[in-house]
């Protein structure tokens, strides 16, 4: 039962993504074909907000609500990135969903969408078994 607001606040960031559009498989396919910017704004949108928030964190040292420290580490940059984030962008195109809008898809009435969910689930398990076996990319 505590966990409660996090049922809020994905019911709200769901009926956000309904009424921007951006579970639509059509703004999707025109994103991917360059036809239009409707979710090239949506992405930079949230890109922006990214940044500017991690920005606020580290300047004013910015804690967590239990009074924590908020420690943004740096990233590594590895060879295997460009290769998951081309998977990832085919997928996507391929399908119409991206891991965020898949529940809002779901809950908007497109079942078919349990099959890209369920794919993700498995392809996670698959990387969970595999990961750290595979020969270090960093290279």
């Amino acid at each position: 039962m505590k966990n409660i607001k996090y049922l809020i606040v994905g019911i709200f960031f769901g009926i956000a993504f309904v009424k921007a559009e951006i579970i639509s498989w059509f703004r999707i396919q025109e994103m991917f074909q360059l036809t239009s910017f409707h979710m090239y704004g949506v992405i930079g949108t949230a890109v922006m907000v990214g940044m500017i928030s991690v920005f606020v964190i580290k300047r004013f040292n910015i804690k967590t609500f239990g009074g924590d420290a908020i420690i943004i580490e740096d990233k590594k940059f590895n060879k295997g990135q460009i290769i998951g984030g081309l998977i990832f962008g085919v997928g996507w195109a391929i399908t119409g969903a991206c891991p965020g809008p898949l529940f809002a898809q779901i809950g908007s009435g497109f079942g078919v969408v349990t099959i890209t969910l369920l794919s993700a689930i498995a392809g996670t398990w698959v990387y969970g078994k595999v990961a750290g076996k595979s020969p270090d990319q960093s290279e």
